[in-house]
C-alpha cells in the first residue's frame, strides 16, 4: 500500500517528531500534518509543527486522556509523538483502544535510538527503560558489573536523584552520561561518576545512560530463582530460599502473566517473580498492616515498585481482582475456601501451588490431589550448622507442596 492511499483509507495518523521539529519531518510525515483536521499531541510538539498545522490544534487533557481523540473518530485526525510512538510512546496507549487497522504510523528516530548513536553503544546490548513518570527503583533489576542501561527520565533532577540511588547500593564507580534535548538546538551531552555527579542546569528533556561499576557490596540481584533470605527484610513469615526456588519453578513464571500470593507474607513469591521479566505482574494479598508495609519496602528495594498489595484477608479480599495466570498459597492454610476461590478464579491452563507446614493442612492438600489430581511433592531440607564445636545437619520444617493446573 502507498502512502497516499494508506492517507486515504486511515482516519488517523501518528507523526513522530524529534527536538528539530519540521526540519527532521518526512515530505509523508509533513504532508500529514498539513492536511489533518485536527492536530493533537502536548504543549511542546504542537509548538514545534505550529508553522505546518493548517487547522485545529488540540493538547492533551490532563490527566492523560485519548477520549477527545476517540471522538473525532472518522475525521483527518493527526497525534504529533516523540520519536518513535511503539517505543514506549503514545503509540501505545492508542493501540489498546484503536484498532493499527485505523492508523498510519510515520516514526522518528527514538530518544534511545539517538542516545545509542551518540555514545557507539549497540541498542541490542542495552537495557532501555522508561522512567517517565516512574520509579526510579525499576533501575535496580538491571544493575550488574559493565551493563549499559539508557534511561528515559521524568524530568532535570531525575538523573540526580539516580545518582544518589547508585552510591547508595554499591554502584557509586558508574559512569553517567546525561544526554540532554537530543536532535535539537539545546543537544548537550555530559558525563561524571554516580558517586561525584555535579552536572548543574539539567534539561527536563533528558535520557541518562548508565555504565554500571559494582563496588564493594553493591546490590547485584541474581536472574536464578531463589534469592538469598538475608536480601528481604522479614518479620520470619518468609518462604525460605530453597522451598521458595521450588514454588516459583512450579509457578512456571511467562512474560505478561498475573501472579496472586495470597498470604504474601514477606513479598519474595511476587517479587521473585516479577523478576523473572520485567513484563510480569503480581498481586499480594496480606491481611497485617506491618506486613503490607514490609513487602512495599521489599517490592522497592528490588526494583519492582508496580507490585500490587491488597490489604484483606482471602477469600474475601480476592473479590474484584483480575484474573491470576498463577495462585501461590504459603504455610499456615487451615482451610480449603481459599484454594476453591482460587480455583475459581485461574485462567484457563494456571498454576496454583500451595505449600502446607501443618498436619492440618498436609490433610486438606492430600484430600484435593485425590479429588481434583495435581502433583505432591514433599520437601525436606538440612543445612550445616555449628553443633558442639564441630558441624551437624539441622533440619528445617518440610513442606508439602501441591501443584494443580487448570484444564
Amino acid at each position: 500500500m502507498s502512502g497516499e492511499t494508506a492517507v486515504r483509507e486511515r482516519w488517523l495518523s501518528i507523526v513522530g517528531m524529534g527536538e528539530d521539529g519540521v526540519y527532521g519531518l518526512s515530505p509523508i510525515a509533513r504532508r500529514l500534518i498539513e492536511t489533518a483536521d485536527f492536530v493533537f499531541g502536548g504543549a511542546r510538539h504542537i509548538a514545534l509543527a505550529r508553522s505546518v498545522i493548517k487547522r485545529e490544534a488540540i493538547e492533551w487533557p490532563t490527566p492523560f486522556d485519548i477520549a477527545p481523540l476517540i471522538a473525532k473518530r472518522g475525521e483527518r485526525v493527526t497525534v504529533l509523538a516523540s520519536g518513535d510512538p511503539f517505543h514506549f510512546g503514545v503509540g501505545n496507549t492508542i493501540l489498546r483502544q484503536i484498532p493499527l487497522a485505523e492508523m498510519l504510523v510515520v516514526p522518528a528516530p527514538s530518544a534511545f535510538s539517538l542516545a545509542a548513536s551518540r555514545l557507539g553503544w549497540p541498542l541490542a546490548d542495552t537495557v532501555a527503560l522508561s522512567l517517565h513518570g516512574r520509579s526510579i527503583d525499576l533501575v535496580k533489576p538491571h544493575l550488574f558489573e559493565g551493563a549499559r542501561i539508557l534511561a528515559l527520565t521524568s524530568n532535570e533532577s531525575a538523573p540526580w536523584e539516580i545518582a544518589a540511588l547508585l552510591s547508595r547500593i554499591g554502584f557509586g564507580r558508574s559512569r553517567l552520561t546525561v544526554l540532554e534535548a537530543l536532535g535539537g538546538r539545546d543537544e548537550a551531552i555530559r558525563t561524571a561518576t554516580a558517586a561525584g555527579f555535579d552536572i548543574d542546569n539539567v534539561h527536563p528533556l533528558n535520557i541518562l545512560a548508565i555504565e554500571a561499576h559494582a563496588g564493594p557490596g553493591a546490590r547485584i540481584l541474581a536472574r536464578s530463582a531463589g534469592l538469598p533470605d538475608e536480601l528481604f527484610e522479614t518479620d520470619g513469615q518468609l518462604t525460605k530460599q530453597e522451598f521458595r526456588a521450588i514454588a516459583l519453578a512450579a509457578l512456571s513464571p511467562r512474560p505478561g502473566e498475573l501472579l496472586w500470593d495470597i498470604g504474601a507474607g514477606s513479598g519474595s513469591i511476587g517479587i521473585e517473580w516479577m523478576l523473572a521479566d520485567r513484563r510480569a505482574r503480581a498481586i499480594a494479598i496480606e491481611s497485617n498492616d506491618d506486613r503490607s508495609d514490609r513487602i512495599l519496602r521489599n517490592a522497592l528495594a528490588f526494583g519492582v515498585p508496580d507490585l500490587q498489595i491488597v490489604l484483606g484477608r482471602a477469600p474475601d479480599a480476592l473479590a474484584g481482582l483480575p484474573p491470576p495466570n498463577a495462585v501461590f498459597i504459603g504455610g499456615g492454610l487451615t482451610e480449603g475456601g481459599v484454594i476453591e476461590a482460587a480455583r475459581a478464579a485461574l485462567l484457563p491452563h494456571g498454576r496454583l501451588v500451595v505449600n502446607a507446614v501443618t498436619l492440618e493442612s498436609e490433610a486438606l492438600l492430600l484430600g484435593l490431589h485425590a479429588s481434583v489430581g495435581g502433583h505432591l511433592i514433599r520437601i525436606s531440607i538440612d543445612r550445616a550448622r555449628p553443633l558442639g564445636g564441630k558441624t551437624g545437619w539441622e533440619p528445617a520444617r518440610p513442606i508439602l507442596q501441591w501443584s494443580w493446573t487448570k484444564p
